[in-house]
């Protein structure tokens, strides 16, 4: 376990940082909450376009409880439990890393819930939509922003890898959770040649959800430049 610790410590000193204040604020803002909203909207559009408003509430009450599971299972069970100091919090380490505006985080560190949450929801709409482009690009979306908390000075390594797996254990059991009461709703896909997905989902639309994660990427790369004067400098 020793060797582990301070393998994951070392790796941390790797990854963690950069002597860039633009890479400082696009990271920051990746990693927050608000910058994701019209992408939240445009799932919750599209996912209300294509089901019977029945299986629709039933998707955002599946949302809500992946969020929820991951959020809650790690912040208030396996982090108080296990007691790991977050980078920014720990003696043995808090002199030689970068640390972004982490004034507002808690003690403990292990495991990330920003990675379980990102992983959690990014394997449950892989298996809802099934559409290859989709998954690639929310993949994209999970790992950023599990390794903007190393960057950060957040979280090592490995409490960023464990909240991955977590993550990606609880939105695959919601998944299943869905499938099975959306059965016995007679939720039946449309399948009609190549216009759907096979879990019946308008490959438009699909596509419109890749556009506004791209459009949100171009809209943190130039806003960065703007949060970074008011923030860092």
């Amino acid at each position: 376990m020793n060797e582990l610790i301070a393998f994951d410590q070392r790796l941390m000193l790797f990854l963690n940082g950069s002597d860039s204040l633009y890479m400082d604020g696009v990271m920051k803002l990746f990693t927050g909450t608000w910058i994701w909203m019209p992408l939240a909207v445009t799932i919750l559009f599209i996912l209300f376009k294509n089901n019977s408003f029945r299986n629709f509430l039933l998707l955002v009450l599946m949302i809500a409880a992946t969020v929820y599971v991951c959020d809650r299972v790690s912040s208030g069970i396996i982090k108080p439990w296990v007691s790991r100091l977050r980078p920014c919090q720990d003696p043995a380490i808090l002199g030689q890393i970068d640390i972004v505006n982490a004034g507002r985080s808690g003690k403990f560190g292990f495991v990330s819930s920003h990675a379980a949450n990102s992983f959690g929801l990014f394997i449950f709409f892989a298996l809802l939509f099934r559409h290859k482009g989709l998954t690639f690009t929310m993949l994209v979306w999970a790992i950023i922003t599990s390794f903007s908390r190393i960057y950060l000075g957040v979280h090592y390594p490995g409490d960023v890898l464990c909240g991955a797996l977590f993550g990606i254990t609880v939105g695959g059991l919601v998944y299943l959770v869905y499938h099975l009461f959306s059965r016995r709703f007679n939720h039946e896909p449309k399948k009609i040649t190549n216009f759907y997905t096979s879990s019946g989902y308008l490959m438009q639309d699909i596509t419109f959800i890749r556009l506004v994660m791209y459009l949100t990427y171009v809209f943190i790369a130039i806003y960065a430049f703007i949060y970074i004067q008011n923030n860092f400098l």
